[in-house]
């Protein structure tokens, strides 16, 4: 059997994981570096791989919806991370959602145990020069790093905030104040949902927008810029009165059974764990004080005497400018052997991470063994996303999450929204088959695949 070299990652992330499980299922040898415990991070609690910092939702599984289509996508090319996932799944209607700990503790072991990955907890500040790299690191790369990549690069490296939502004890909920419901009816009760009426909503927009925040750390100070997909939701009460009415408090599709009416506003609450002891506040990343997070949501009907297990917290996130730097197989333009994955490529969001990952993964463990690099067709949402962030727009680049607007335009076009959404899911499937087929990319699996 032929000794290959092992494939350096660094980061033990979700790209990180993903990417080591596809080079070595692919029969050539990984060494992973992740810093933690060694060395923590601002959002960080544990020292388990793929610990998910925000929200413990991947979104829409749906496989009529852009980000199903990419989940589809990942479990066909036997992704790690949706596999686990699957196993560490909770209740949340149309999306997958997991237990935390259950998650991350199912990638850890998996990496844990395969005989063709080598974990190693420790810094790295420099890129090796030789050999084969992955940089899956993430939006929180340590600071000598990120300097490293910027020296690499000839130029600064973008930042931008992220913030996380509180968790409470579902126990603590004042069930008689709030209602189970999915929206229009989808699903099987998953999500708490606390209803307001129009005077609530009020108060509660008026706290919200003059509460304290915090202080911006001394590493935040360069960088104030907000990622709009994650918008605090003091940030976002602030752009109007009824901003979060027409957003994450939106009515649509519930019905409050306690008056058989339609709520002004609703905050959902979206189960946390396994157990379902724990349930997240659905859209309400935060920067606010803790003090006031307490006094503040507390005025939320249902959530008066709720029992805070986490308060919210905004952290920022780095990214590479990937269209001047990055090929569509996520390797570095101008150094053979150096890929990067993750949220630091731009491929927003938990599921947006992990399919770089797999890109570089599977890219990295071909160059090893000598065979042409994946590209896949701009038709399926994993091409399209893998596109987009080595072909936008230089000066204007930001991390994009799994859409159908990436994606080449359907021949004939498509009005109905609805069909249009599963002729490009189907049109996805159909074509990511053909790829498969063509460059035998399972293939290399089952036949270098290490019992």
């Amino acid at each position: 059997m032929t000794a290959y070299k092992p494939v350096t990652i660094i980061g033990g992330g979700l790209a990180g994981s993903e990417a080591a499980c596809q080079v070595a299922a692919r029969g050539v040898p990984v060494t992973l570096y992740e810093m933690r415990p060694q060395t923590s991070t601002p959002a960080h609690k544990t020292d388990l791989l793929a610990e998910l910092v925000c929200s413990n939702s991947l979104g829409s599984d749906l496989e009529d919806r852009a980000p199903g289509v990419l989940k589809r996508e990942l479990r066909r090319l036997g992704s790690l991370i949706l596999e686990s996932a699957g196993r560490a799944r909770v209740p949340a209607g149309g999306a997958l959602a997991v237990g935390r700990e259950d998650f991350a503790r199912a990638v850890t072991e998996a990496i844990e145990r395969h005989p063709l990955i080598t974990l190693r907890r420790e810094e790295v500040t420099h890129l090796p020069e030789e050999g084969t790299t992955i940089v899956a690191t993430g939006p929180l790369t340590s600071p000598a790093l990120a300097e490293e990549i910027a020296r690499l690069a000839g130029q600064q490296y973008l930042s931008f905030y992220d913030a996380m939502a509180p968790i409470i004890s579902v126990e603590s909920v004042d069930m008689t104040k709030c209602f189970r419901a999915d929206r229009y009816d989808r699903g099987e009760g998953d999500y708490i949902n606390c209803p307001m009426t129009r005077e609530e909503y009020g108060r509660f927009v008026e706290e919200l927008t003059h509460a304290e925040t915090l202080p911006l750390r001394e590493f935040e100070q360069e960088d104030r810029r907000f990622f709009e997909a994650c918008l605090p939701v003091e940030v976002l009460a602030a752009r109007g009165h009824d901003s979060l009415a027409y957003g994450p408090l939106k009515p649509v599709g519930l019905r409050d059974p306690h008056t058989g009416q339609r709520p002004y506003a609703v905050v959902q609450l979206r189960q946390d764990n396994l157990a379902g002891t724990l349930y997240n506040l659905v859209g309400f990343q935060t920067n606010l004080k803790w003090a006031e997070q307490k006094r503040v949501f507390g005025l939320i009907p249902g959530l008066e005497q709720a029992e805070w297990v986490r308060y919210g917290q905004m952290h920022r996130n780095t990214f590479i400018n990937s269209p001047a730097l990055l090929e569509p197989t996520m390797r570095w333009r101008a150094r053979e052997g150096l890929y990067f994955a993750g949220q630091i490529v731009g491929t927003e969001g938990y599921v947006g991470s992990t399919a770089s990952g797999l890109l570089a993964g599977i890219n990295a463990a071909r160059a090893a063994l000598g065979e042409g690099p994946v590209v896949f067709p701009q038709t399926t949402m994993l091409g399209a996303l893998a596109y987009y962030v080595t072909h936008a727009q230089e000066s204007e680049f930001q991390p994009m999450k799994a859409n159908f607007g990436i994606m080449p335009p359907l021949e004939p076009p498509v009005r109905n929204k609805r069909a249009r959404y599963a002729a490009y899911a189907e049109r996805a499937q159909r074509d990511l088959e053909e790829y498969i087929t063509a460059e035998g990319i399972l293939h290399d699996i089952t036949v270098r695949q290490t019992p």
